[in-house]
This record gives structure tokens, sequence and C-alpha cells, in this order.
């Protein structure tokens, strides 16, 4: 599982919001996304997300029209999910 963070650098506009739903909703059509959304105590939002391995989530991010414009800039993470089936990791 994966999770890039965006920071916002330049205003965005309807068409390129517009088109970063659009790689949403691929990334949902695929099985790929997990959770998405804005901050709303700081600048920037975030997209939690399956891929095969670190350089295939890499290509999915740089792959948002918010990230290839130039209006956001990005960090990946690998997340491991603690839950109750493997004991919150313990």
């Amino acid at each position: 599982m994966y999770i890039y963070l965006m920071e916002n650098i330049k205003p965005l506009n309807k068409e390129l919001v517009e088109s970063h739903v659009e790689h949403l909703k691929e990334l949902k059509n695929q099985g790929k996304l997990v959770l998405c959304g804005p901050f709303t105590d700081y600048p920037g939002g975030m997209v939690i997300f399956t891929a095969e391995n670190l350089e295939k989530a890499t290509r999915i991010a740089q792959s948002d029209p918010f990230i290839s414009s130039g209006c956001k800039s990005y960090t990946i993470r690998t997340l491991e999910i603690a839950n109750e089936e493997n004991n919150y990791l313990l």
C-alpha cells in the first residue's frame, strides 16, 4: 500500500481539478484506490492506493494531473497496514 502526500505550489483551475478527478476514477476502476482527499488543516491532500512496487507507485503519483502540471509537489510513502487480523503488527 502506498500514499502520496501532496502540497500546494500553484493555484488550481477547474479543468485541472476535473482531470485529477478522472485520474482518481481510473485508479478506482482499476481497483487501486483506497482513500483520497484534501486536508482541512494543511494546504494539500493525499491519495492512498495499491501498487505492485515503489516504481509503479511513483509512476501513478507522477501521472496525477495535480503533480504532472507542477501545481502540487508530492512525497510518496509505503504503508504497512496494522489491524486486528495481524494483531496490529505486534
